[in-house]
C-alpha cells in the first residue's frame, strides 16, 4: 500500500506540473494586459508600471513562469529585498521559515494561487474555499441519488430480464442520458419552480446560503438543493442503471451464482452477499468519474439555478477573463481528479479482493 501510494504521488506531482505548465502558457498568450483588466478604466501609466513591477507582469514569459511555479510549491525561495516580486510578505504568503543563505529565505508555505482581478485584490484561495464546498454539498447529493436509486433501478431491471418493467426502466435510462443537462435544468426550474411553485414550494433560482428578508443574517436553504441536485444526478442515474444491469447479469452467470443456488440460498441473499458486490466494479468507475467532474463544476447546472458553487464562479471569470481565478480552479479541479482516482483505485481492492494495488 505504501508503495503504491508513494507511485501514486509521484505521478500525481508530474501530472500537476503538465497541468501548470500547459495552463500558464496558454493563459498568457492570450491578448490582453493583466495589469490593465486589474485597473480597469481607471488606468494611467505610473499605475500600470506599479501594478506590472508589482505582480511581475514586467518580467519575461520564462521569469513570470519560474514565479508561477514558486508560488504554487510547497517550499519556496523568497528574496529579502521588500521591492522583489517574491519577497516574502505575509499578505500574500503564509510560511514557516526553514533557512537563509545570503538575500534567499527557504520557506515551507501553502500554495499561493495569487488574487483575483476582479475581486479588489481578493486571494483565489479565499474565492475558491466560498464556492468549492457548495458544489461538493451539490455533487455528493447528486451523487446519492444517482447510487440508490440507479443500483436499486439496475437490480429490478436485470432481475425482471425482457419483461415490461426492464423495457420500461431502460427506455427512461435511455433518455435521461440523451438529455442535456442544461436543457433538464431549464425545464425543472420552469416546471417545479415556477409552474408548480405554490404546491412545491421550491424557487427556480437559489443558493444553499442566501440573505434573509431583513438583509440581516444567512441561512442554509436546504429545498435550494432539491433540483439542481436532482438534475445534476439524472445523468449519472441513467448511466449507473444500464452499467449495474449489464454487470449483474453477467455475474449471474458465472459458476460461483449457480452453485450457491444449489445450495439452497434464496435469490434475495445470492443478490445482497454474492452478485452486487462483485457488479459494483463498473459502477464504482463510472460514479468516480462524474463524481470528479461535478466537483469540477457542473458548470450549467449552477450557472442556471444561481447556485454559488465553483461551476458558476468559473463561468464569471471567463466572462471578466480573471485569469487567476481560472488558473487556480483548473488546478483545483486537476488535483480533485487525481484524488479520486486513488480512492477509487483502493475502493476496487475492497470490492474485489483479487485486484492487487501495483
Amino acid at each position: 500500500m505504501i508503495r503504491y501510494l508513494l507511485n501514486k504521488t509521484f505521478y500525481a506531482l508530474l501530472t500537476l506540473f503538465g497541468v501548470v505548465t500547459v495552463i500558464f502558457f496558454l493563459f498568457n498568450v492570450l491578448p490582453g494586459d493583466p495589469a490593465q483588466m486589474m485597473l480597469g478604466q481607471n488606468e494611467d501609466s505610473e499605475q500600470l508600471l506599479t501594478i506590472k513591477k508589482k505582480y511581475g507582469f514586467d518580467k519575461p514569459i520564462s521569469t513570470q513562469y519560474l514565479y508561477y511555479l514558486n508560488d504554487l510549491s510547497l517550499i519556496s525561495f523568497h528574496s529579502k529585498t521588500p521591492e522583489d516580486y517574491t519577497h516574502l510578505t505575509p499578505n500574500k504568503y503564509t510560511a514557516i521559515k526553514l533557512f537563509s543563505i545570503g538575500n534567499t529565505t527557504t520557506v515551507l508555505k501553502f500554495p499561493y494561487l495569487r488574487e483575483s482581478f476582479t475581486k479588489q485584490g481578493k486571494k483565489v484561495s479565499e474565492v475558491l474555499a466560498e464556492t468549492l464546498p457548495n458544489t461538493f454539498v451539490l455533487a455528493v447529493t447528486a451523487i446519492i441519488i444517482a447510487m440508490l436509486l440507479g443500483v436499486f433501478l439496475g437490480i429490478v431491471s436485470a432481475l425482471y430480464k425482457d419483461t415490461w418493467l426492464d423495457k420500461t426502466i431502460q427506455i427512461l435510462s435511455t433518455f435521461g442520458m440523451s438529455i442535456p443537462s442544461f436543457f433538464s435544468a431549464i425545464l425543472f426550474a420552469w416546471f417545479f419552480g415556477y409552474v408548480l411553485h405554490r404546491y412545491t414550494h421550491l424557487e427556480m433560482t437559489g443558493s444553499l446560503y442566501e440573505m434573509d428578508d431583513f438583509g440581516e443574517a444567512i441561512h442554509i436553504k436546504w429545498k435550494n438543493l432539491i433540483l439542481p441536485a436532482v438534475v445534476l444526478g439524472i445523468r449519472p442515474l441513467a448511466v449507473v442503471i444500464q452499467l449495474m444491469r449489464n454487470s449483474l447479469l453477467e455475474v449471474f452467470n458465472q459458476d460461483y451464482i449457480r452453485t450457491a443456488r444449489a445450495k439452497g440460498l434464496s435469490e434475495y441473499q445470492i443478490i445482497r452477499k454474492h452478485a452486487v458486490k462483485n457488479a459494483l466494479n463498473p459502477v464504482v468507475t463510472a460514479i468516480s468519474g462524474w463524481f470528479a467532474s461535478m466537483l469540477a463544476g457542473a458548470v450549467f447546472v449552477e450557472y442556471i439555478f444561481g447556485w454559488n458553487g465553483l461551476g458558476k464562479e468559473i463561468v464569471n471569470a471567463l466572462n471578466t477573463l480573471d485569469l487567476p481565478v481560472i488558473m487556480g480552479a483548473v488546478l483545483i479541479i486537476a488535483l480533485l481528479f487525481i484524488i479520486i482516482n486513488i480512492l477509487v483505485d483502493i475502493i476496487y481492492v475492497w470490492l474485489d479482493p483479487k485486484v492487487k494495488l501495483d
